[in-house]
């Protein structure tokens, strides 16, 4: 082995999570490093084009109002921007955007580039160095060594990836890239537990081939009305594109059934466990036999592609099957398919065998952020990413760390019902799973959160004078 490198926090994946870690523990003044299998995919949507929904709308809020990037990233890149649930309570009123997914890899990638204490790596890291119960140190597939106090695992679904289209499958990650299967085996041998979860995606099709006046229009809100996900933002808003809404039909589930045997998901080649609540559409067809139609989102990839997402329609049927399902939508008539639906498994950790600050029990100075968590979904990763990085920075120097309590935040709520009760599927953030969501309000995260990142030292000293500025706004209507 080489040595060729020394730090205090050293990040293992470059997705939503480990781009939070590696930005907060490198704003505390840690050394960091944030190693990646390729810099192209830094920030890479795999899943869907968009930035929040129900209740992750509210972790995006809470990630900027504790100095995260998330927010700031999708007020710079969104598409089309819709609050969503405005016929309920303010409670569960949750911002949603579609997002230019180039465009926000390109501001994410020059953001990790722009920060300082930051170091960016493109290797794969195949072992952890572990001395008397505590890691020391990373090793890549190069036979290069870096020593370190803290490692962050951030790996999503590329640890251990197998990717399946019908009889076909193969070790791989999202988009293309290679699976980690060497990182797997070694945190095997260190006891760590792991399991096996499985996610998917659908087709992405080319913009010309749909014909949308058979589909339902769906426009942002009004641009008058659309509010920013982040506190620091202040530019006006515009939307720029639409999307629409297509509907399985009786022909389609048909299709499904009659190749249903041809599924991984139901022939036994996928042995991981599914996400509940966004299930495939061979589950949906299987499991509500007494809906007539499912509605499949069309979504844009970005301003500058013709690739259009089918969002509630992933499958892991193979491409024959793909194309008659597809075609037998109104407005799909003519589709054509640029990229095929697939299911991934993946490898993750029991998340009971961490601590509530992320740091596992088993390697000390290890801490889990994101998919390998066993969660599902951008915001539930970048919000775990900025707990680890903060906690493995903050634990690199000997400081005390964060506990976020639940009836703090939803973050609080998410690491504390994954370590306390564990998951027996992909865990998915939804307002119902807090207890106190009539108080944890999206557009009160910053005097929620934003006191607690000053003083962990994650909150700089433009957002904190922004914060102060409200408050005193609101102290003096408050009085008036």
């Amino acid at each position: 082995m080489d040595f060729l490198g020394n730090y205090d926090v050293v990040v293992v994946g470059a997705g939503h999570a480990g781009i939070e870690a590696a930005h907060a523990a490198a704003m505390l003044g840690a050394k960091t490093a944030i190693f990646t299998l390729t810099l192209d995919f830094i920030g890479n949507m795999p899943c869907n084009p968009s930035i929040g929904g129900t209740a992750k709308g509210h972790l995006v809020r809470e990630i900027d109002a504790l100095g995260g990037l998330m927010g700031i990233a999708a007020d710079a890149t969104f598409l089309q921007s819709r609050m969503l649930n405005r016929g309920k309570g303010p409670a569960v009123h949750s911002l949603r955007v579609q997002t230019d997914r180039k465009r926000y890899h390109m501001w994410m990638k020059h953001a990790l580039e722009l920060t300082p204490n930051l170091e960016i790596h493109q290797a794969e890291i195949v072992r952890l160095d572990v001395q008397n119960g505590h890691v020391c140190g990373v090793v890549t597939a190069l036979g290069g060594y870096y020593s370190c106090k803290c490692v962050v695992i951030a790996t999503g679904t590329a640890l251990g990836g197998r990717i399946f289209v019908g009889e076909a499958h193969y070790d791989g990650g999202p988009d293309g890239t290679h699976a980690a299967t060497a990182l797997t085996k070694d945190l095997t041998a260190h006891g760590v537990p792991l399991r096996r979860f499985k996610t998917g995606t659908p087709a992405r099709v080319h913009r010309r081939s749909i014909d949308f006046s058979k589909l339902d229009c769906q426009p942002g809100d009004p641009d008058e009305l659309l509010q920013p996900f982040s506190f620091m933002t202040h530019k006006p808003m515009h939307n720029k594109v639409d999307c629409y809404i297509a509907y399985t039909n009786p022909e389609t589930h048909k299709v499904i059934l009659d190749n249903l045997s041809r599924s991984p998901l139901y022939g036994g080649d996928i042995q991981g466990v599914g996400p509940r609540y966004c299930p495939s559409i061979e589950d949906k067809v299987v499991r509500f036999k007494g809906k007539e139609r499912h509605p499949v989102f069309v979504e844009p990839c970005g301003e500058n592609t013709e690739e259009m997402y089918l969002q509630g329609a992933s499958s892991s049927l193979p491409e024959d099957v793909q194309n008659a399902f597809y075609r037998s939508i109104k407005g799909f008539e003519n589709i054509e398919i640029m990229r095929p639906a697939y299911a991934i498994e993946y490898d993750c950790v029991d998340p009971t065998s961490l601590e509530a600050t992320l740091e596992s029990k088993v390697v000390r100075g290890l801490y889990g952020a994101g998919q390998f968590n066993g969660t599902s979904g951008y915001e539930e990763a970048a919000a775990q990413g900025l707990l680890a990085g903060l906690n493995a920075a903050r634990n690199a120097v000997g400081e005390s760390q964060l506990i976020l309590p639940r009836q703090s935040s939803y973050l609080g709520t998410l690491v504390d019902d994954l370590v306390t009760k564990g998951v027996m599927d992909p865990y998915r953030m939804m307002t119902s799973r807090s207890e106190y969501r009539l108080t944890l309000r999206q557009d009160n995260a910053d005097t929620r959160l934003t006191p607690i990142g000053r003083e962990y030292g994650l909150v700089q000293d433009d957002r904190w004078t922004k914060y102060q500025q409200t408050q005193a706004v609101l102290d003096a209507e408050r009085r008036r």
